[in-house]
């Protein structure tokens, strides 16, 4: 039984930082390609950012155009984690993120080609 979960959503002022994690059991995320999503009310889903093993100590990372240089996106694998890092958060950052896991993706930034999806965690940014 494959099971995700997200953590680390909270409340942060604009220019504050927050850490997501996504956890996940029953897979091991080195095998799989990671990405993070999220979703405002009223807007549609949209891609974040995505991580995948490249073989040895190399990793691929990809980021939305909105949160490059920004957010960054890891992985440890001896804790079977990936983690968001967001810094310098804005209110247009504000949506419930949530974690995805696929194997075999060939589109990174497309939700269509991950499996399994946490519930999400929400992130509220406001003065």
């Amino acid at each position: 039984q494959v099971q995700v979960v997200e953590s680390g959503g909270g409340l942060v002022q604009p220019g504050g930082s927050l850490r997501l994690s996504c956890a996940a059991s029953g897979l091991t995320f080195r095998n799989y390609a990671v990405a993070w999503f999220r979703q405002a009310p009223g807007k549609e889903r949209e891609f974040v950012a995505s991580i995948r093993w490249g073989g040895g100590q190399t990793n691929y990372v990809d980021y939305a155009d909105s949160v490059k240089g920004r957010f960054t996106i890891s992985r440890d694998d001896a804790k079977n984690l990936v983690y968001l890092q967001m810094n310098s958060l804005k209110p247009e950052d504000a949506a419930v993120y949530n974690c995805a896991a696929g194997h075999n993706v060939r589109y990174t930034t497309s939700d269509r080609d991950y499996d399994h999806w946490g519930q999400g965690t929400q992130v509220t940014v406001s003065s």
